[in-house]
């Protein structure tokens, strides 16, 4: 039994609040400059004052990650809502909210197009789809992409942008933890590369499972990355956590990463490493 079904009616991606909002001037997140909007944009949404790094898009990712024009995968399946979820609000009307927010179906894009002239495979996240919530459907989205790459034998990247396992479905969305494993176990023995691009936030049962399972980890500066947050942790072992805990530069420096990697320079070090790990 199938947990999604098959819709394909394109929707036009929109601005959303996790992303560069709208306006000729933005205010950067950390030290509060006034930004040209373009010239943001232009510069990958990071910050030129600062080099704080907005969140974007899956699309907006996807663009920026390969050559030229990509096609996307299995870009119809969309939740059944398979435990009839509700609460303060309907699940359905969730759903139908974050597709009209991101012109996404699920919390994730996947897609195939050269990188730096490499065919790859890269799935992305969208936080604006729930808070980047994984269910069934971002199960199974990534399992497939999983499963094409290494039947085409192609590299893997997954860029990671997510609160967690989605509540709205349960113990079906914890399943994908050890679905979405198995299958890059797989891929392991098939001796492909997966590297894992952890960016802000990166939580949860996502953390706890492919996240963290690349050949190579690599995260955005200041991304927010662990399982529980720092406030429920602080609340747990009623402790002051360190300065900077759970964002990327503490968790290399405590060997949970390989690499921080300004998103100008992602690009080019995702090929540098790619070509090095297929060689």
């Amino acid at each position: 039994m199938a947990w999604f079904r098959r819709e394909h009616t394109p929707l036009p991606p929109h601005e959303q609040e996790s992303r560069v909002p709208e306006g000729l001037y933005v205010k950067c997140g950390s030290c509060k400059e006034s930004l040209y909007r373009n010239d943001l944009l232009a510069n990958l949404s990071v910050c030129p004052k600062c080099s704080f790094h907005f969140r974007i898009g899956a699309r907006e990712r996807l663009e920026m990650l390969f050559d030229s024009a990509w096609q996307e995968l299995d870009a119809g399946l969309v939740s059944a809502d398979p435990l009839a979820f509700r609460d303060t609000k309907a699940y359905a009307a969730r759903l139908k909210d974050g597709k009209e927010k991101t012109g996404c179906y699920d919390a994730v894009v996947t897609a195939v197009a050269p990188m730096g002239g490499i065919p790859t495979l890269v799935a992305a996240m969208e936080y604006g789809f729930i808070g980047g919530s994984m269910g069934v459907v971002v199960g199974e989205k990534v399992t497939r992409a999983i499963e094409k790459a290494a039947q085409e034998r192609l590299p893997l990247v997954i860029v990671s942008c997510s609160g967690g396992a989605r509540m709205m479905e349960g113990t079906l969305s914890l399943m994908q933890m050890a679905k979405i494993s198995a299958a890059l176990a797989r891929l392991d023995d098939a001796r492909l590369p997966f590297i894992s691009v952890l960016t802000d936030p990166t939580t949860g049962g996502v953390t706890a499972s492919f996240a963290m399972l690349g050949d190579l980890n690599m995260a955005e500066p200041g991304a927010l990355i662990g399982f529980a947050g720092p406030r429920v942790i602080e609340q747990t072992i009623r402790q002051k956590l360190p300065e900077g805990f759970q964002r990327s530069e503490f968790l290399l420096e405590h060997g949970m990463l390989d690499m921080v990697v300004d998103r100008r320079e992602l690009k080019k070090s995702l090929v540098k490493s790619v070509r090095f790990l297929l060689s």
